[in-house]
This record gives C-alpha cells, structure tokens and sequence, in this order.
C-alpha cells in the first residue's frame, strides 16, 4: 500500500486533485502536478518541461478545433439565427413538458453536430425560455439534466462535430500507449454508453417531474409580462439571406468534417464560406476569432495541459511499478480492477472539469492496467470514456453543468451545485457508474 501511495505518478495525480478542488486554475494545477511527477522520477525540471511541451502536441488538433468552433459559434450568434429560433419556442411548446424537454435535447444534439456551437446556444436561448418553464413549474433541475443527457450522449455516441474530437482524442492517446484503435471503430463501443445518458435522463424525469414553483420576477430586471410576450411571440416567419447563408455554412461543416475526417478542416471551410456569403465582413473577423478564443479558449488550453500531463506521466517509468503496486493491493479480479479505473477516473475528471482534456491522462494511466490483466481494446475504450463522461456529469467546473447553469440562472433561481451538479450525479453519473462497470465485462 505505501509503494501504491508514494508513486510518483499517485503522489502527482493527488497534488493535481487537491489543486483543482481548493480552486487553483486547472491548468497550473496540471503544470506544478507534472513538475512534482517529473521531480519525484528523478527527471529535472528542464527534462520534465520539455516533456510537458512535447506532449502538449498531441492535442493541438484537437484544441485548434475548439478554437475554430469557437468563432463559427459567434457567427452564428451574430446573424441572430439563434434569436429566431428562441422566438417560436413559445409556439411550439404549448404548454406541454415534454415537448419543452425534447426541444432542450435537441439543441443539445444540434450544438454538438450539425450546428457546432457547443454550450454556447444556453446563455443565448434558455434564459428567453425560463418564462415558459415557470408558467408550466418546470424543475429546472430536470431540465439541467436534459441539456447534459443532450450534450453528453452526442458526443459519445456520435463521431459528428465534437463527437469526432473526442473519439478521435480518445483513438489517438489509445493508439500511443500501445492499444491501437481507429477513430470510426470508438463508436462501436461508446454507443453502450449513450444508453446509459437515457437511463440517466429516465431517472432524471421521474425524481423531479413534480411542479416545483418558482418567483415569477422576470429576466434580468425586464417585467415578466413583456419577457412572456416576447417569448411567446411567433416571429418573423422568413429567415433573412445571411441566416440563410448560415445554415447553408453549417451543412457545408459537417460535410467537409465527414469527407475529410477533419473538425479543423471542416469549421474552416464554414467561416470561409460565411465570409464568401457575406455573413460575417472580413474587417469583422478578426474579432469573431478573438470572441471564438473567448469562448472555446480555456478549453484548448485544459487540452493542452492535459497532454503535457499525460506526457511527463508516460515518460517517467513509474507507470509498470503502478500497474504492480495497485494489482498487489487488490488482486487481478477484472470486476475489481474495473470499478477502481472508473472510480479514479470519476475523481480525476472531477478534478479537472474537462472529459476531453483528461483523456490523455486516462489513457496514460489505463491502458497498461488494461494490458496486463487482459481488458480488451473494447473495454478498455469503455472504461476511459466512462469515466470521462461520469466526471463530466459531477464536476462543477465543466461545460455539461456550467452550460445550463448560464442559462437557467438568468434570473438568479438556479444553484449551480444544488441544481446542476447534484442532479446530474445522482441520475446521469449513477448510471453512467453501472454501464462502464458491465461494458468492460462484456466488451
């Protein structure tokens, strides 16, 4: 046990969990964890940089994706096609839950694939939608679950739009620790674990589909009648050329993504195609990059420091004697082994906030595990993802519960972590908990 403890790579992954939560910025929490690993191997602090920048690479396509979503994401906004959406909304509902929670689930769906804009959609529409979810006593804590059901079982489901990043993070950190596996083969496996969001969405309806009452004060200071009106009202029925121009940019994203197999490619091809069609002016676009950067750019960042973690991690040779030390401490039973991956995993996704970003640590950390006591390639994806999509749910600095608590806290009547991280533990972690355990049992 105190070999276990004392490992390098344990003693780093602790620092970096203990920084993380008394709320040090999750990118010094990686760097100052890689010097403390890379010090406690023997390396020296010139040595153990230099890893860390060369692994920072490994994601660089992945973090320019972010980025170049990022301003696709503001063009988007700035044609007002979100705008319109929001405006028929009211039509729409009628007065009905689920066809409010359907609509949620979709534009999740839809910022995640077709239209890339990730959480970005929440502070823009939600907010006009909280109206409407008082008259009907929506919980909102049900309707935070529904936003995260939608985000999270796109992307680990779906390899379209920010699917293919993960799954290709996933196939390229996979591949580098000595389990190869391509990014169209992550899916075959990971659709297990979109069945687990559904359960966790089921249970979700049933704990807090009650009425639940909330102060009917308005949006932002405006008067509840008027924001009602508003978000009642059905719009201009004819979209404008530019927004026209921006769905055609979008269909031209997923193509290019699909044919080429590249996000990058893709997202740059839609913001060539919005200048072209004169959605966005060129003398504009250096701005929409820089509010892309606002937006996407911590994320990039978190990616980029992972790797580098993951990186020192790699390189520091204390990953065999890890493998040893945890299998003298609690066997080679795979259920066993199994439930402790994915539990350090939930703590470390946790820890950092990002399930993209940690994919390269869990990789680091996993496949020798998965190689020495016989888990397939399979379940070897389920566990890595499973436990990125477990801490993505719990954690209270990620985009699966900061998106919501943007948009349904506009009016100051949603905790972020009684209403956004709670719920989602006990419904989407819960399930996404007992789904990885069996996949890597039967995968």
């Amino acid at each position: 046990m105190i070999a276990l403890l004392t490992n390098p790579i344990m003693v780093a992954v602790i620092v970096m969990l203990v920084l993380c939560f008394v709320k040090v910025n999750v990118v010094f929490s990686l760097i100052i964890s890689s010097l403390i690993g890379g010090l406690l191997s023997g390396m020296s602090v010139s040595d153990t940089m230099g890893l860390f920048t060369e692994g920072m690479a490994g994601n660089g396509e992945a973090a320019l994706s972010y980025v170049l979503l990022g301003a696709v994401a503001v063009t988007i906004e700035r044609c007002g096609l979100t705008t319109k959406l929001s405006g028929k909304m009211g039509g729409i509902i009628k007065g009905s839950k689920m066809k409010l929670l359907a609509i949620l689930i979709f534009m999740s769906f839809l910022s995640q694939t077709f239209i890339p804009i990730h959480i970005a959609f929440m502070p823009m529409i939600i907010p006009a939608m909280l109206v409407l979810m008082n008259q009907m006593k929506l919980d909102r804590r049900l309707a935070s679950c529904a936003l995260a059901f939608g985000l999270k079982g796109t992307w680990v489901t779906f390899p379209i739009g920010f699917g293919l990043i993960f799954h290709t993070i996933v196939s390229q950190n996979m591949t580098k620790f000595g389990m190869p596996i391509a990014v169209m083969d992550v899916w075959h496996y990971t659709w297990f674990l979109g069945l687990s969001t559904i359960v966790g969405f089921i249970a979700a309806y049933f704990l807090y589909r009650k009425p639940r009452e909330y102060v009917m004060e308005g949006i932002g200071g405006v008067p509840e009648e008027i924001v009602a009106e508003d978000a009642n009202a059905p719009g201009e029925k004819t979209l404008m050329k530019t927004q026209w121009a921006t769905m055609i940019s979008v269909i031209l994203i997923v193509v290019v993504q699909l044919v080429f197999d590249s996000m990058i490619l893709g997202a740059l091809a839609g913001l060539l195609l919005f200048l072209l069609l004169g959605v966005v002016k060129m003398k504009d676009m250096g701005d929409v990059v820089n509010q892309g950067i606002g937006i996407m750019g911590f994320m990039a960042f978190v990616m980029l420091t992972a790797a580098g973690f993951s990186n020192v991690l790699s390189s520091s040779g204390q990953i065999d004697a890890l493998v040893q030390s945890t299998i003298s401490v609690v066997g080679t039973n795979k259920l066993v082994i199994a439930i402790v991956l994915i539990l350090v995993g939930l703590v470390l996704t946790i820890g950092t906030g990002s399930s993209f970003g940690t994919v390269p640590i869990l990789a680091a950390l996993y496949v020798p595990f998965a190689q020495v006591i016989g888990f397939s390639v399979g379940a070897t994806v389920i566990l890595i993802v499973g436990a990125a999509t477990m801490g993505e749910a719990g954690s209270p600095a990620s985009d699966s519960t900061l998106g919501p608590t943007a948009g349904l806290n506009a009016d100051g009547q949603h905790d972020h972590i009684q209403d956004s991280c709670i719920p989602q533990i006990i419904t989407l972690v819960s399930s996404a908990l007992v789904f990885g355990i069996v996949g890597a049992m039967i995968f």
